[in-house]
């Protein structure tokens, strides 16, 4: 790829500084302080971009677009996009997983310049349109200089972020300087809210959001224990282990996906909590709020009637490889996380009776022929009138557990 020779500049701070002025120079300093300060602890990324942004404008330099991609750890995107114009400030933007992001990026200026690890300067009147596929949409909103500028990360994540002005003669030495001394200030912030980040959405994915939170905040010892009053909800799919014995893994991995499709959008919609997936079984919780437990519970049941209806839709759709069915349990009570393990390698788990009892009244669905059960416990706090099923025996509880359907 031929590109027009870039502007000459060292790399030396000092040398950098002594070509600005006193008051240039004082005003850098300022900028770099506010962005590993005030911009390290502002909780809005986007007012970071901002208030960067912003303050380099203040400086002189004519941004009239910004554009930054970093790298995520996400099971839903591979990226986050943010897009500053003086038009319409900060647009976010998920960047998808798969091939075609992955063709666009690497035909883009960020991905040369992660390849070569120096800043790309583009004067846009002497730059042809087929050098890079976003040139023809530069020149036509009327810019006529673009920098692009590499931000690796430590761990080798390659992002970037690019700058465009639609001034005549576009950044000039001085302004070229002032983003040369304030951009590794800023590269580090974004490396930093970027691994805070990505450990809080990492847990968050494989341990729930309560659990997360725990965590980090330093519940990590061994033997620790937290109650949660609430509703408890439990799923598991009949036959799992026959059906999936057909399967290869990668269908076996499908056919979880859909069916977990089918039950926790309803769970999270009522505002519950997916505290573990186990194998093919969902636990949930609905805490309770205050003396109001029996928001907890009915809030539980449509969740489980809901779901009930997306696996009998998905069923009528043929998105399974065969018809499946689901036992749901309700009860209500504690939840508690508990941290087991030994050594190094612990799990932040749920534990419990009431746990425990949720899961043996699923086992009763199939041998009483009922999609949804419901313990005495969790139906004392509902509104309405369950139908009584009787006491029934369940393993590892001496006494019989009565049990309702809707």
């Amino acid at each position: 790829m031929m590109l027009p020779p870039a502007i000459a500049f060292s790399d030396d701070l000092l040398t950098m500084a002594k070509s600005l002025d006193t008051e240039s120079l004082s005003r850098v300093i300022a900028l770099r302080d506010w962005i590993v300060t005030s911009g390290a602890r502002m909780e809005d990324s986007n007012e970071v971009l901002t208030g960067f942004l912003n303050r380099l404008i203040d400086l002189g330099l004519p941004i009239d677009r910004a554009v930054s991609a970093i790298e995520a750890l996400h099971s839903e995107y591979a990226g986050i996009g943010r897009f500053w114009t003086r038009e319409e400030g900060t647009v976010v933007r998920y960047l998808p997983h798969g091939d075609r992001r992955e063709d666009v990026y690497q035909a883009s200026p960020f991905a040369y310049v992660n390849r070569t690890g120096e800043w790309l300067i583009l004067d846009l009147d002497e730059t042809p349109d087929d050098l890079f596929p976003i040139i023809p949409e530069l020149k036509e909103a009327g810019y006529r200089q673009y920098v692009t500028v590499p931000i690796l990360f430590t761990n080798g994540a390659e992002n970037a972020i690019s700058f465009a002005t639609r001034t005549p003669g576009g950044f000039g030495q001085r302004e070229l300087t002032i983003l040369r001394m304030a951009m590794p200030s800023f590269a580090l912030v974004t490396e930093l809210r970027a691994t805070s980040n990505r450990l809080d959405q990492v847990l968050r994915i494989y341990v729930g959001d309560d659990p997360h939170k725990a965590i980090l905040s330093g519940a990590i010892q061994r033997g620790q224990v937290t109650r949660i009053r609430s509703a408890i909800l439990f799923a598991d799919m009949r036959d799992y282990t026959h059906i999936s014995s057909t399967l290869s893994p990668e269908s076996a991995v499908e056919l979880l996906n859909t069916y977990f499709d089918c039950l926790v959008p309803p769970i999270e919609d009522e505002g519950g909590e997916v505290l573990k997936y186990l194998g093919d079984g969902v636990l949930a919780i609905m805490r309770d709020k205050g003396d109001d437990t029996g928001g907890a519970a009915q809030s539980a049941l449509t969740a489980a009637t809901n779901a009930l209806r997306r696996i009998e839709a998905a069923n009528s759709e043929g998105r399974f490889p065969v018809p499946i069915s689901v036992g749901f349990a309700l009860h209500h009570g504690d939840a508690a996380y508990g941290n087991v393990g030994s050594g190094q390698r612990l799990d932040f788990t749920v534990i419990g009776r009431d746990v425990n009892l949720a899961s043996r009244i699923a086992e009763l669905n199939k041998r009483l022929g009922e999609p949804l059960l419901m313990s005495k416990p969790f139906v004392e706090h509902l509104w309405g009138n369950p139908s009584p099923l009787g006491a029934h025996a369940v393993e590892g509880f001496a006494e019989a557990i009565e049990v309702y359907r809707p």
